[in-house]
């Protein structure tokens, strides 16, 4: 490779430290989401695709970091090994570039990609179970609002009044999805 060497950071929290992902390594350029796993449409990857010329090379931390779920990940890497550029996960110690399209590299490839894929189903699986037995305990209240009832009685008052939900949202830092929870709630 005689590019540039590109990085590619995911969090998919903003409190979480995306630092330690690449910090030993040398880098070009830095592409960083702060958002879920769960699809490809995230902003600062849509970008690194657009960016990415041949003969570069992207550093991900590990495979989990680029996809949550097999397809995704075998598309993302297919399409950037297609461009000719290459593509290395750290903590798997695998790379992958448009000269090295064998068996066995596909085959590594679905393995890993396949276990990252289980391991997030089974964080999932124990994190629905940890919450149904919180429940059973009346432990789980689940997710605090967003909103005070004064905040919430001031809001049913401006939609009265004609007041755009979709900027009453925004003024209030919520979605609108869920200032329609709230004023279903506070019929």
């Amino acid at each position: 490779m005689k590019g540039q060497t590109i990085g590619y950071i995911r969090v998919s929290s903003f409190d979480q430290n995306e630092g330690r992902q690449l910090e030993q390594e040398k880098l070009d350029r830095v592409f960083t989401d702060k958002a879920s796993g769960k699809d490809t449409n995230r902003p600062q990857l849509q970008e690194l695709l657009q960016f990415v010329r041949e003969g570069d090379l992207v550093l991900v931390h590990s495979m989990d970091r680029l996809a949550r779920n097999l397809d995704d990940l075998r598309k993302l890497v297919k399409g950037l090994t297609s461009q000719g550029v290459g593509i290395r996960f750290i903590k798997e110690d695998l790379t992958f570039t448009s000269n090295e399209d064998s068996p066995m590299s596909n085959l590594l490839l679905s393995v890993m990609g396949a276990f990252a894929e289980f391991e997030r189903s089974l964080i999932n699986e124990r994190q629905r179970e940890g919450i149904e037995l919180a429940k059973k305990k009346g432990i789980y209240k689940g997710r605090k609002r967003s909103l005070s009832s004064e905040d919430v009685d001031a809001l049913s008052i401006r939609v009265d009044a004609g007041e755009k939900k979709s900027e009453l949202a925004k003024e209030f830092g919520i979605s609108r999805q869920t200032l329609y929870g709230y004023l279903r709630a506070n019929l």
